[in-house]
């Protein structure tokens, strides 16, 4: 039974008004431009792994799913969750939202979820580092290996402990390199384009291998989800009823430009056969011309520090939740302790610790398990809108979604077959992602039993 939250959930927070933890504002607040760099990494970081996706199913199919993925997914998304954040603009984010609409035991169930995938998906970026570095470098040694995972993990936790505007100023500086770098691979490739980038030139493509089909989906996917992550730094955003909106309304199309511009430039000029995975260094030597040998050896190099913003900026958003979920009291009080920048450092360290023993699992069944279990936790916040229009359809928002409830609900439901038709090709014609699929609605399904758990030690707790 759905139960009024405190008053203040449903309270527009600006720079004057205290953040919903009662943390002061010791360290400054992230501005538009942080967060909306921040939103960049937490989402994309580039037209990394697009080569991936074309080399597993081909031009025109990569192409298909780039291009109705923001239709179909990315904008119901980021309309839902620019009026979730204008609604309820505290820290926690999507977990407070889940908690307004449904009570404690669906938010712990939507913070389960998303604990899990941040393990699943926190451990790609030092693969993806690892990566790309061979792919400049050559293979590494085990103990060089293990080097650079450590360092993918613990530099970006050492920026997170100085607060979230520093993880900001990193991820602006990143995102501008990153983009720029494209922009060129574009600029220079263009003059070179000999066919239509959805093309192969020389004959025909090879048949689509519809086994792959369910995988690279997911893949796709991974590319464009993540939109509400940066909703659980929002005590540290400045104004983020206004501000979270328009961080979106300025990143998707961002994100959008940064996949479409290089990669549809590098298809035209080159033969998409010859790409490989982690291949953008070999792919710029091929179509930029005079600059094609440097530019290579720079998108390389910069592959290993996007991956790196990338968990920079995830770090940010996902230690928030057991900082936020202690607060409750469901987890020790010792994660709920917030330093003079009124930055988590337990929460930072016990998050980072984590990660550090997950990272060597394998990339494509992760990313399978990643997306189903985004899946999940993200379809509790689009249900959490739907019951918070019914509940509270007054409550003070800067940016609603221009439809009625019923409306809203409909345009949930746009996503979900996007995730039932990825479960379809990935299982039902047995691809290896099928396992971690199923592996991770399992995962989603002990969240009840996780909620049972917490509540009766904090019962104890309490008696004591």
């Amino acid at each position: 039974m759905w139960r009024p939250p405190p008053p203040y959930i449903f309270a527009p927070v600006t720079d004057d008004a205290p953040r919903d933890d009662g943390a002061r504002d010791r360290g400054g607040r992230l501005g538009l431009a942080g967060l909306v760099f921040v939103l960049f990494f937490t989402v994309s970081g580039g037209a990394y792994t697009l080569e991936t996706l074309v080399v597993q199913v081909g031009p025109v199919a990569a192409l298909a799913m780039l291009a109705a993925i923001p239709l179909l997914w990315v904008i119901p998304e980021a309309l839902i969750v620019g009026e979730l954040a204008a609604r309820l603009p505290v820290e926690g984010g999507y977990y407070r939202w889940v908690h307004a609409a449904f009570g404690e035991r669906t938010a712990v169930v939507n913070a389960w979820c998303t604990w899990c995938y941040s393990l699943v998906e926190m451990a790609l970026y030092p693969a993806l580092v690892v990566a790309y570095l061979e792919a400049l470098t050559g293979p590494l040694a085990a103990p060089a290996r293990t080097l650079v995972i450590v360092a993918v993990i613990w530099v970006p936790t050492l920026v997170n402990l100085r607060g979230a505007v520093p993880v900001g100023r990193v991820s602006t500086v990143v995102g501008i390199l990153v983009l720029l770098a494209f922009g060129l691979l574009a600029a220079f490739a263009l003059p070179r384009a000999t066919h239509a980038p959805w093309t192969t030139p020389g004959g025909a493509a090879p048949p689509l291998d519809w086994r792959a089909a369910g995988t690279a989906l997911g893949l796709a996917l991974w590319n464009w989800i993540g939109w509400d992550n940066a909703s659980t730094i929002a005590g540290e955003v400045r104004d983020p009823a206004r501000t979270y909106p328009r961080a979106l309304a300025i990143a998707v199309p961002l994100v959008f430009a940064g996949y479409a511009v290089p990669l549809l430039a590098a298809l035209a000029a080159s033969d998409w056969r010859t790409w490989q995975e982690a291949g953008w260094a070999a792919i710029a030597r091929d179509v930029a011309g005079p600059i094609g040998p440097w530019l290579g050896t720079a998108l390389a190099a910069l592959a290993v520090v996007s991956a790196t913003a990338m968990f920079n900026s995830l770090l940010l958003a996902y230690s928030r939740i057991p900082l936020v979920v202690a607060q409750d009291g469901l987890l020790p009080r010792a994660l709920a302790v917030t330093d003079a920048r009124g930055t988590p450092v337990r929460a930072v360290l016990l998050a980072s610790s984590c990660y550090t023993l997950l990272a060597l699992l394998p990339f494509a069944e992760l990313v399978s398990a990643d997306v189903v279990l985004y899946a999940v936790a993200l379809f509790l916040e689009f249900a959490a809108l739907v019951q918070l229009r019914r509940v509270a359809p007054e409550a003070p928002a800067p940016f609603r979604v221009p439809l009625g409830t019923v409306g809203v609900a409909v345009l949930a439901l746009v996503p979900a077959a996007v995730l039932v038709a990825m479960i379809v090709l990935d299982v039902a014609l047995g691809a290896y992602g099928g396992r971690a699929m199923l592996l991770a609605l399992a995962i989603a399904a002990l969240g009840p039993a996780v909620h049972a758990l917490l509540a009766r030690h904090r019962t104890r707790r309490g008696h004591r």
